[in-house]
């Protein structure tokens, strides 16, 4: 790996695609806060059947607030951009099941009868499955700063 100011470059290019899929998941954590706290937006959400969501729709979304608030948190982790102690395992697994679900997710969003679903989330989940990938990869790689610390003693 060539040295860009001191940080390899894979860091960087972990870095960048952590903060990039930080910030969609925060964006989908606030789209669902939204709907949870009901917001007339379930056309775009849930199979788009109804504008108003259901209050077991609304748990639902109060439940997905907390899932992509902790995807945030589980990318900037594996990146190196949060220094969490003791959390290397969960961020090295968890980056992978943040990408094999978002994968997964894409789909029924792309078979949704919504066409907010279809146009923005499946893409979307595709996009940040993409962003986990480089990142698992290029921070297992590239080795973040955390672990080149540890392992210079």
């Amino acid at each position: 790996m060539t040295q860009r100011h001191g940080v390899l470059a894979g860091d960087h290019v972990a870095r960048v695609a952590a903060v990039v899929a930080a910030i969609g998941f925060g964006g989908i954590a606030i789209f669902q806060l939204a709907l949870a706290a009901g917001a007339p937006w379930g056309h775009a959400a849930w199979g788009g059947a109804n504008a108003r969501l259901s209050t077991a729709q609304r748990g639902a979304s109060a439940a997905a607030v907390v899932f992509y608030g902790a995807a945030a948190l589980i990318v900037l982790g594996r990146a190196g951009v949060l220094r969490a102690r003791g959390d290397a395992a969960l961020f090295r697994w968890g980056i992978w099941f943040l990408a094999v679900a978002m994968a997964i997710g894409a789909l029924p969003n792309f078979a949704s009868q919504s066409r907010w679903e279809n146009l923005i989330f499946g893409p979307l989940a595709l996009v940040l499955a993409i962003l986990c990938v480089v990142v698992a990869r290029r921070a297992a790689t590239g080795q973040s700063s955390d672990t080149q610390r540890i392992e210079r003693g």
